[in-house]
């Protein structure tokens, strides 16, 4: 399944391509965003890291039908990235997304993940998702735990930030479905 334009109220969320390289570059290398990621993601960020993550990592991982990436950027200026968000068909970690620092807050991520959420279960068809997350990241705790996911493990993992509490948290098909029509 190739990764479609998925829109929302107020965003566009655009399959990532190679050009969208350096506007990532610009705007991830930020501790604010990096400190709860996987410890594999270098840090300092490297002047070709975002190039080399797009490139080695996530295009071809969307070439082999296990994941799908979308940039995020406001239907209002579509040509300015403000974050990007994943689909994963691996286990235990289904969804993952970043969004710079200055549009944080205004409900962007909530409503991108609604988006590819949907898109995970209803086209896709997959039976459950599951989002692994640093215990101290509180905003997407509250983003899972406001799209009716629940937390189902805790143990410990190694971000960049070093080895923190984790947790994972999972909703089904059928509950996010029973969600979306109520």
């Amino acid at each position: 399944m190739p990764t479609p334009t998925l829109t929302t109220e107020r965003l566009l969320l655009t399959p990532l391509t190679p050009a969208d390289a350096p506007q990532i570059q610009k705007l991830y290398p930020r501790w604010e965003i990096v400190r709860y990621m996987v410890a594999t993601v270098p840090w300092p960020y490297p002047d070709n890291g975002a190039e080399h993550y797009v490139n080695n990592v996530a295009l071809p991982d969307v070439e082999k039908g296990v994941a799908w990436f979308w940039t995020i950027r406001r239907r209002e200026a579509p040509d300015d990235l403000i974050g990007l968000i994943c689909l994963y068909d691996v286990e235990d970690n289904n969804r993952g997304f970043w969004l710079a620092p200055a549009w944080q807050g205004k409900g962007y991520m909530r409503e991108a993940s609604i988006a590819a959420t949907d898109f995970w279960f209803n086209t896709l068809n997959k039976p459950v998702l599951r989002a692994p997350k640093a215990a101290d990241n509180t905003r997407s705790q509250r983003i899972s735990s406001s799209s009716g996911m629940r937390l189902i493990r805790t143990e410990k993992k190694a971000y960049v930030s070093g080895l923190l509490d984790s947790e994972l948290w999972e909703i089904t098909r059928e509950e996010w479905n029973a969600r979306q029509v109520s």
